[in-house]
């Protein structure tokens, strides 16, 4: 029997297994590609957000599933979060550059998308 039962952490120059079912960059992916995560990573390639603006600027998305899915983007590393000391707390977010570096290839495939759709009809 070859390989152990748990993920070993890459040496310099390796890269994790991300066959392995506990590889830690499995969670990455799946934050980053669940219902919700590509929507707050394109929200804020462009501008840091507060918690409101973000739940404005993706439409559809509760309260709940906007705070969840930035807590998952905030432990990856992918979403930086700051608390502002005020009555009621002001809390903004952005984007990492670890998060911007993998926001990259989403937004283009957003653009890639939306030019190759064909405008709906408004008639």
């Amino acid at each position: 029997m070859t390989g152990s039962a748990q993920p070993r952490r890459p040496e310099a120059g390796e890269r994790y297994d991300v066959f392995h079912t506990d590889c830690p960059a499995r969670d990455v992916v799946d934050h980053v590609t669940s219902r919700w995560g590509v929507w707050v990573l394109i929200s804020l390639r462009s501008n840091d957000l507060r918690f409101y603006e973000l739940r404005e600027s993706i439409r559809g998305i509760s309260e709940k599933m906007l705070a969840q899915t930035l807590r998952a983007l905030v432990q990856d590393g992918l979403v930086w979060r700051e608390v502002e000391p005020t009555t009621p707390p002001q809390v903004t977010y952005g984007l990492t550059e670890f998060g911007r570096d993998i926001g990259e290839p989403l937004e283009e495939l957003f653009d890639r998308i939306t030019r190759r759709l064909s405008p709906r009809d408004t008639g």
